[in-house]
This record gives structure tokens, sequence and C-alpha cells, in this order.
């Protein structure tokens, strides 16, 4: 399965609560940092929510 990888490039200060949920939930928390996921319809729509907040791209297997 393809997977991408996710950066937070911007902080979650002054974002609305389910933003910064959604980062959490990401398992993303400081600045820069990076997780790589499967990519899933339930991780694209937490992707499209905090899109201006992230970085994505794709990993090769």
């Amino acid at each position: 399965m393809a997977k991408i990888k996710i950066t937070k490039v911007k902080s979650t200060i002054d974002r609305p609560k389910n933003q910064k949920l959604t980062m959490t939930a990401l398992g993303l928390n400081k600045v820069s940092s990076s997780v790589v996921h499967e990519v899933t319809p339930q991780i694209l729509g937490m992707v499209r929510v905090v899109a201006h907040l992230v970085k994505v791209e794709d990993v090769k297997e």
C-alpha cells in the first residue's frame, strides 16, 4: 500500500481546537517533526483538515 510522509511546517498556536487535535492524532507535535502513514481515506481526511499547516510527500517503497 502507498505511504505518505507528513511534516509539520507551521505552529498550531491560535488555531481551532479541531486542528490541534488532528495534528496530535497524526502524531505531529513540534514544528518540523515528520511521520509516515499509509494512505487511507481517514488519513487523507485528516490531512485535508490541516493542509495549510503541513507538507505532504509520497514515500517510495
